[in-house]
């Protein structure tokens, strides 16, 4: 089943319901902010640079009581009684966050589970002992209402106040509401792509890199180890990266797509933002790089494409359970100008994971997007076939210890 079908057969699967602001376009997109976000500002961040935490991480801070307090943008200072045991989930960056430290079974609701569910057990598969069992979550935008948020009882939301506010009939009244009634909000949606927050949260918003949002949420869950040990895998990683990185001027030329019908929708590699956790670290060269969209996305057609002809083509949610390499690809050799293109005449179109990513599933992205880019330094990427677990390799090609990785997880 193509990602990128129609709105009324995303409808039909229940991906858009009960008023909720997410639009067709924007989930295929990869995106349920409005289409009309501005791009975000590529001088937040230097392009090409791995993403790493810029600022120390608090952690938590105990009171006399035995309660603890955490802190994130935009919410502030949170204080707990306990560790939460039943927490609502959307995008799914948070699901993978308590996967990592070890709480996996407090996800109570997640983004559309049945396509993310499924690519996560890929990834985790390589990790004895870890996997996350997602069937019968409910999907919050089939019903993204205080009722359904009453009826799960949640001790901590994982989502963004201020996005909270763009959704169809909320207010800072409901939000109040269900943080003094059921639990408080925690989760930071804007560093995503270092976007512009609504402008009531003007001046009190900021930006976190992947591991320093995870850093946050770990301090929520009393798991401040586990996530060092993580976060410790993570920059030996980016270490391995950069220090083997080539030259700019002989690193290959890039874009992130995914297919639709007679077009392409087309993402930046190197801009600000978690979104881009795992293909900012390569510095491949984007190109469409000086493009300027009038959304957080933008789609060429073919001879656009081919204008550009980049030597990679990343299929963004080709491991997702939406999206049939193998058709993929057909499409584009049968197509008279995609034919042309040298990705396809090359064997270099790869199936890329998802963009909301969290840490686990950011360390075996890099690994991938490494091998996709740079196969002659970081070793061959094998092609995808449809509904694969993420491939196994020899330890010796292996960019990160998935043995160190599982024993954190599961505590081991």
């Amino acid at each position: 089943m193509d990602f990128l079908d129609d709105a009324n057969e995303l409808t039909r699967r229940n991906y858009v319901a009960g008023g909720s602001a997410l639009l067709g376009s924007a989930l295929l997109a990869g995106c349920t902010g409005s289409s009309g976000d501005s791009a975000p500002d590529a001088s937040a961040e230097t392009e090409g640079t791995p993403e790493t935490d810029q600022t120390a991480t608090p952690g938590t801070t105990a009171t006399a009581d035995g309660s603890y307090t955490a802190t994130l943008s935009p919410v502030g200072e949170v204080e707990f009684d306990s560790v939460p045991e039943n927490v609502l989930t959307i995008y799914n960056q948070y699901p993978d966050m308590l996967v990592a430290l070890g709480h996996a079974d407090a996800v109570n609701s997640m983004f559309v589970p049945d396509m993310a569910g499924p690519t996560m057990n890929h990834y985790y598969e390589r990790l004895d002992g870890v996997s996350f069992d997602w069937e019968g979550l409910p999907n919050p935008f089939n019903n993204f209402t205080k009722e359904f948020f009453y009826g799960l009882d949640s001790d901590v939301h994982l989502l963004d106040s201020a996005w909270a506010l763009t959704q169809d009939n909320w207010s800072r009244s409901d939000i109040e509401e269900i943080s003094e009634t059921l639990g408080p909000f925690f989760g930071n949606f804007y560093s995503g792509t270092n976007d512009t927050p609504p402008e009531s949260y003007s001046g009190q918003y900021e930006y976190y890199t992947l591991w320093e949002l995870f850093g946050r949420v770990a301090d929520v869950f009393q798991e401040r180890d586990r996530y060092q040990r993580l976060k410790t895998i993570h920059e030996d990683l980016l270490a391995t990266i950069e220090s083997n990185l080539p030259p700019e001027s002989d690193r290959p030329t890039a874009v992130r797509v995914t297919l639709g019908d007679g077009q392409f929708w087309t993402y930046h590699l190197n801009r600000p933002g978690f979104w881009l956790a795992d293909t900012r670290p390569l510095a491949a060269t984007d190109a469409f790089g000086s493009a300027e969209w009038d959304g957080l996305w933008g789609s060429v057609g073919y001879e656009t494409m081919l204008e550009a002809d980049p030597d990679v083509v990343l299929h963004l949610w080709g491991m997702t359970p939406r999206y049939d390499m193998a058709t993929v690809r057909e499409t584009l050799t049968s197509h008279p100008v995609g034919q042309e293109l040298t990705a396809v005449q090359n064997d270099r179109v790869h199936a890329q994971g998802m963009r909301y990513q969290g840490p686990i599933m950011n360390l075996f992205q890099i690994e991938m997007t490494a091998k996709q880019l740079y196969p002659d330094i970081f070793g061959e990427w094998p092609a995808y076939e449809d509904g694969n677990h993420y491939p196994e390799f020899p330890e010796d090609e292996q960019l990160f210890d998935r043995d160190r990785v599982a024993s954190i997880v599961t505590g081991n």
